[in-house]
């Protein structure tokens, strides 16, 4: 029998450890992106970021404010990584973790209380095309085996107070469908940004932020590029990344 150890990782800035394992979902650069993406309330302030995986995304939100952050997870292998990396940080006072599917959150948080939500959810449906993987954790993080993008957006809508703001990084693909589902539930598009590997390479990751009530108005940031010659990341992007 394989025996899977934990390994302890810096995030971009390392300012923030957190432990993963490579036997499952890792995180990423999107993570990452959307991390910087979100735009934080005012202090206090209070945080939910919804398929929170291992943790990355709160943990590094936990660098730019001192709001509280709630975080739920469905996966008990990766609640317990988010527990320990939040105990190893030092940040029980502030992101509090919590095992629980996003369709039966009823006791465990306040709705319509949160300045901000946040999520990276899984990117594809369960359609005949996509095929759940081998690995049930890995499923669980790319495919809408737990919950769809509308529930994501419907639950985000209920969590956040008026002007509260909710954030997500997909599949610039569904862009569409995710603009459509946010005006269905109340929460106006505001900012878009997309990034594109290359310069000349289409878009691979959209970030879309919007506001529960807010007025119209969408703008569309410059967008990012990741990548410069060869494998290398561009100057710009590395600065971005890593601070």
């Amino acid at each position: 029998m394989k025996v899977v150890e934990e390994r302890l990782d810096y995030l971009p800035g390392k300012k923030r450890f957190i432990f993963q394992r490579s036997d499952i979902f890792t995180f990423s650069m999107d993570a990452v992106l959307l991390a910087k993406f979100a735009s934080l309330p005012k202090q206090p302030g209070k945080i939910i970021d919804l398929c929170a995986g291992s943790g990355a995304i709160p943990l590094l939100l936990s660098q730019r404010t001192r709001a509280r952050v709630d975080a739920v997870e469905i996966q008990k292998v990766l609640y317990d990584l988010f527990k320990k990396s939040v105990e190893y940080n030092g940040l029980e006072q502030q992101i509090y973790p919590l095992h629980q599917d996003i369709l039966q959150l009823e006791e465990e948080v306040s709705w319509g209380s949160y300045d901000l939500v946040t999520c990276n959810p899984p990117y594809f449906p369960v359609t005949k095309n996509h095929y759940y993987n081998s690995n049930e954790q890995l499923s669980y993080a790319r495919h809408e085996i737990a919950c769809t993008l509308e529930d994501i957006v419907k639950i985000s809508s209920r969590l956040l107070n008026f002007n509260g703001k909710f954030s997500i990084v997909h599949r610039p693909e569904r862009v569409v469908e995710i603009l459509t589902l946010m005006e269905r539930y109340q929460v106006e598009p505001k900012r878009l940004q997309y990034v594109h590997p290359r310069k000349n390479k289409e878009a691979n990751i959209v970030l879309v932020e919007g506001v529960r009530g807010g007025k119209k108005g969408l703008i569309t940031l410059p967008p990012i590029i990741v990548y410069g010659e060869g494998n290398s990341y561009l100057k710009e992007f590395k600065e971005y990344y890593e601070q």
